[in-house]
């Protein structure tokens, strides 16, 4: 059975004996969702959205396990949560040696392939330049149009009135995806190398415009949490794909 509606149907439903078996979602609701006497076995679960809140597994919060977890696999992740302009500038060397390594290390039959409903590491790379433009060149910059053509929109951008007419169509070789993504991982660079406390602390506009006033250091900790977590799924899909 598929469900694509949209429209919150079975919201406070109640299913009993009921079988998921093998079923996907996507892009969907299930926080407050309570399971009772369910069988887990092989339940696969990833969310962006996991550590802003909780969730409980036979009466344990198994957030801050997570976190832990991904932190000891991705050696600087941490430093995500970096307060200071150091921490912030350490923690962006941590994941671009990381992501030097995946790249270096993928094999030019995969730059393109995927895994069904995932980004290649190509649009990946592409995703991370819209992230950077959005972040750096839009929220702390403020720079009117700072998109490049080749970014890698979000599912759902043009529903949000967000003109995707910007980007291009075509897929842009993957030697124009290497430099334009090198000129913008430059950029943050240069910004952290000579940013202060001070002015990590400045007040910001969101830039998708969303009732969100998020600090200088804010933008820069979105950034550092999208190169971690398109890391992550990057290296889980090329290892499918392996």
């Amino acid at each position: 059975m598929t469900n694509d509606s949209g429209t919150g149907d079975f919201e406070g439903a109640t299913f009993v004996r009921t079988s998921f078996k093998g079923a996907t979602l996507r892009h969907s609701d299930v926080s407050g969702v309570t399971m009772r006497s369910v069988d887990v076995d092989g339940l696969d679960i990833d969310s962006h959205d996991l550590f802003m809140g909780s969730l409980v597994v036979n009466g344990v919060d198994v957030v801050p396990l997570v976190d832990a977890e991904l932190n000891r696999r991705f050696p600087g992740r941490e430093l995500q949560k970096a307060q200071t302009p150091d921490g912030l500038r350490e923690g962006w060397v941590a994941v671009q040696a990381a992501w030097a390594s995946t790249v270096a290390d993928t094999p030019p039959a995969l730059v393109d392939a995927h895994v069904e409903d995932e980004w290649s590491l190509a649009q990946t790379l592409r995703h991370l330049v819209l992230a950077t433009d959005t972040w750096l060149r839009g929220g702390i910059l403020r720079i009117e149009q700072p998109f490049h053509e080749i970014g890698q929109i979000f599912t759902g951008a043009a529903e949000m009135g967000f003109d995707t007419s910007i980007f291009r169509v075509d897929a842009p070789a993957y030697d124009e995806v290497l430099e334009v993504r090198a000129e913008r991982q430059q950029m943050v660079t240069d910004f952290l190398a000579t940013v202060t406390p001070e002015v990590l602390a400045e007040e910001r506009d969101d830039p998708w415009g969303f009732d969100w006033k998020p600090t200088v250091g804010d933008c820069v900790r979105v950034i550092l949490e999208e190169e971690w977590a398109h890391l992550r799924y990057v290296r889980r899909d090329l290892a499918l794909l392996g």
